[in-house]
């Protein structure tokens, strides 16, 4: 069994769901010596989290962005963790939410994704910052 591993430094972006399917890839070169096995993407951040969903159209991100919101609002006079500012506490809830990984197949060297899938940085603080993922490529 082969096994590689890197961490690399996502761009920073804005409050939102972003496709970073390519910026994965592009810096993980390695994921090309694996045939068969698994590709394992995690986020080392307690307020931005990782999903794979729609890659096509552009307003499936926007609607999560609408639902994470409404579903996780600001400013509750219930939240205890509040230093850091409005959007902290809600981005730790919608992270859990969304989860701190994805495991994907690879099939001859390439993401094995469905036609219309792709990996998600969801970034839930208004300016989390650039953010550090740890990609794992495993199998023969």
């Amino acid at each position: 069994m082969k096994i590689f591993q890197k961490e690399v430094k996502l761009k920073s972006r804005e409050r939102g769901f972003h496709l970073i399917t390519e910026e994965i890839i592009s810096q993980f070169s390695e994921i090309k010596n694996i045939e068969i096995g698994f590709l394992q993407v995690f986020i080392k951040h307690t307020s931005a989290g990782l999903t794979i969903n729609e890659n096509a159209d552009p307003t499936v991100r926007e609607d999560f962005e609408t639902h994470f919101d409404k579903m996780v609002p600001e400013n509750q006079s219930n939240y205890k963790h509040t230093l850091e500012g409005p959007d902290d506490m809600p981005a730790h809830i919608k992270s859990s939410l969304t989860g701190s990984s994805v495991l994907i197949p690879v099939t001859n060297g390439k993401l094995n994704l469905g036609t219309w899938q792709g990996i998600y940085l969801c970034e839930h603080r208004n300016h989390g910052g650039a953010r550090k993922v740890v990609i794992t490529a495993y199998g023969n």
